[in-house]
C-alpha cells in the first residue's frame, strides 16, 4: 500500500511514517519545513520527503493520506483531497487500526514528561528482552529512533491530549485503548484548542473510560487535578506515586542522580543514573510501575535505569567550550521550566546558570502563562528572553521583576553575542524551546570557539 502523510516532519507523524514503512508499505510525505532531526531519520530509511503542501504530491493518488493534526482547510494539499474524494485518515486513527489493535498497549499522558516516561517505559521493556514497540514525540538515544515497530505483545505509546486531526477534535489519546496508562501530571495548557483546565480534565476522564478493569491505571498521589479526573469515574486498579504513595522514592544524592525506590514499604533497588531532577525521578517510579504491570520485576527495572540515555533534546549536553557547558531542553511550559532549573541547580551548586528561553509553543505565544514565567527562572543567574515580533504580549514588562537578571531581545544574534561577551568557565547554558530555536545551540558554541580563538 502506499501511504502519503501530510506533515510528516512532525515527530508524531515522522513516527507514523517510520512505523507504516516498518510494516511493509510505500511511504511518501509532505511538510512546510523539512528539517532535522526528524528529516534524517526519515530520509536515512529512504522515506521520500517534498516540500511544501502542493496537489501534485498526491498525484499519482496514494491508497491512503495520512493527515498531521498541523494541516487546515484551506491548505492545497487538503483542498485537493478532499475535492479528489482520496481515502484519508488521521495519525491517531491508523496508529489504532493498523499497529495497536492486537498490542499491549502501555500509554504515557500528562501535561508533562510524557516523552521521557515513553522513552524509560520503552528501554526498561527492550533491556529486560521484550524487544516492544514504541511511538514516542522524541528520540530516546538508547534505540536512535523515535518509532520502532517490535514484536507483539507490548506497545509504548506517548499519549498527547492535543487534538486528533482538522477532521477529529477528540484528544489523540482516544484512539489508543491503553492496557496499561501512566497520568503524569495536569495543568492547562494548549489554550489554542482548550478554553480551561476543565475542558482538559474531560479528555483525559475519556482516556480513562478506555482503560478495561484488568488494565492499571499509574497516577501521582498528590496531583489534585488528576484526582477530580478520577473522581469523575475509575473503572480500574490504580496505582499511585510519590508523597503517600504505593511507590515512593527516597533521595540519596540531593539532585536525584541516586535513589532508593519502593512499592507499598518494601524497597526494590537504587536507581543510580545520569539523569537530574525531582520531575526525572518521578518519571522513573510511573515506568517502573508500567513496566512491573508488563510482566518485568522492579528490580530489574531499576537496573535498566540505570543504563537509560534520556531522549534527545531533554536536557541534552550539547557542547562544551573553555568549561562552559551548554544544554538543549525541551521545556515550554512555566512547570516545566522550574523543575528543570530547579534540577540543574541541585546538580552545579553555586555556578552560575544562563536560561536562555524562546517562548515558541501556541500557549506561550498568547501569554497564556507569562505571569508566571519570571518566578519559574528565579534558579538562573541570568535569563535571556527571545522575544520576536509575533509574540502577543510585552516580555519587557513581564520579565521587569526580575531585574538585571534578565535581557529581553527581538533577535536571537543579540543573544548569541551577549554569551559570547558574559560566558565564563563554569557556567551552565540552558536554551530552553520547543522549536528549533533558528539553530542557536551550535550559534553559540560556535561564538564561543571564536573567541577562544
Amino acid at each position: 500500500m502506499h501511504i502519503h502523510i501530510l506533515g510528516i516532519c512532525g515527530t508524531f507523524m515522522g513516527g507514523i511514517a517510520l512505523l507504516a514503512q516498518q510494516a511493509g508499505h510505500r511511504v511518501t510525505g509532505s511538510d512546510a519545513h523539512v528539517y532535522p532531526p526528524m528529516s534524517d531519520q526519515l530520509e536515512d530509511a529512504g522515506i521520500s520527503l517534498m516540500s511544501g503542501y502542493e496537489a501534485e504530491h498526491l498525484k499519482p493518488a496514494p491508497d491512503m493520506v495520512v493527515v498531521g493534526n498541523a494541516m487546515t482547510r484551506g491548505n492545497p494539499a487538503i483542498e485537493y483531497m478532499l475535492d479528489a474524494g482520496l481515502r484519508y485518515t488521521s495519525g491517531p486513527q491508523w496508529l489504532a487500526e493498523q499497529i495497536l489493535s492486537d498490542r499491549w498497549v502501555i500509554a504515557a499522558a500528562g501535561t508533562h514528561g510524557k516523552t521521557t516516561t515513553s522513552g524509560m517505559i520503552a528501554w526498561i521493556l527492550e533491556d529486560a528482552g521484550l524487544n516492544p514497540g514504541f511511538l514516542i514525540g522524541g528520540v530516546p538515544k538508547n534505540f536512535g529512533l523515535s518509532a520502532h515497530l517490535g514484536d507483539a505483545p507490548f506497545f509504548v505509546v506517548e499519549a498527547d491530549e492535543y487534538d486528533t486531526a482538522f477532521f477529529d477534535k477528540r484528544s489523540k489519546f482516544v484512539h489508543y485503548r491503553p492496557r496499561t496508562t501512566v497520568l503524569n501530571n495536569l495543568e492547562f495548557d494548549h489554550a489554542d484548542i482548550f478554553d480551561d483546565l476543565p475542558m482538559i480534565q474531560r479528555q483525559f476522564h475519556h482516556l480513562v473510560r478506555t482503560v478495561p478493569g484488568n488494565g492499571l491505571l499509574i497516577a501521582p498521589a498528590d496531583d489534585q487535578p488528576l484526582k477530580e479526573v478520577l473522581e469523575m469515574g475509575c473503572w480500574t486498579p490504580l496505582e499511585t506515586l510519590g508523597p503517600d504513595g504505593n511507590w515512593q522514592a527516597e533521595l540519596l544524592e540531593a539532585d536525584g542522580s541516586r535513589f532508593h525506590v519502593s512499592i507499598d514499604g518494601t524497597e526494590v533497588g537504587i536507581v543510580d543514573w545520569d539523569l537530574t531532577g525531582d520531575h526525572n525521578v518521578r518519571n522513573a517510579l510511573a515506568s517502573i510501575a508500567a513496566a512491573r504491570h508488563a510482566g518485568v520485576p522492579a528490580s530489574v527495572a531499576v537496573e535498566a535505569l540505570g543504563k537509560f540515555e534520556n531522549v534527545k533534546r531533554r536536557m541534552e549536553l550539547r557542547g562544551e567550550v573553555d568549561g562552559i557547558r551548554l544544554y538543549d531542553d525541551f521545556a515550554h511550559h512555566p512547570t516545566a521550566i522550574e523543575t528543570t532549573l530547579t534540577g540543574l541547580r541541585k546538580q552545579v551548586g553555586d555556578s552560575r546558570i544562563i536560561a536562555v528561553l524562546e517562548p515558541r509553543s501556541n500557549t506561550m505565544r498568547m501569554g497564556i502563562h507569562a505571569e508566571s514565567l519570571p518566578a519559574s527562572l528565579q534558579q538562573a543567574d541570568r535569563a535571556l528572553v527571545y522575544s520576536p515580533a509575533s509574540l502577543e504580549w510585552d516580555a519587557e514588562s513581564v520579565f521587569r521583576p526580575l531585574g538585571e537578571k534578565a535581557e529581553v531581545c527581538s533577535e536571537s544574534e543579540k543573544i548569541v553575542d551577549l554569551l559570547k561577551q558574559e560566558a565564563k568557565a563554569g557556567d551552565t547554558i540552558l536554551v530552553m524551546s520547543n522549536g528549533g530555536f533558528e539553530n542557536i545551540h551550535q550559534r553559540i558554541l560556535d561564538a564561543l570557539n571564536e573567541r577562544g580563538g
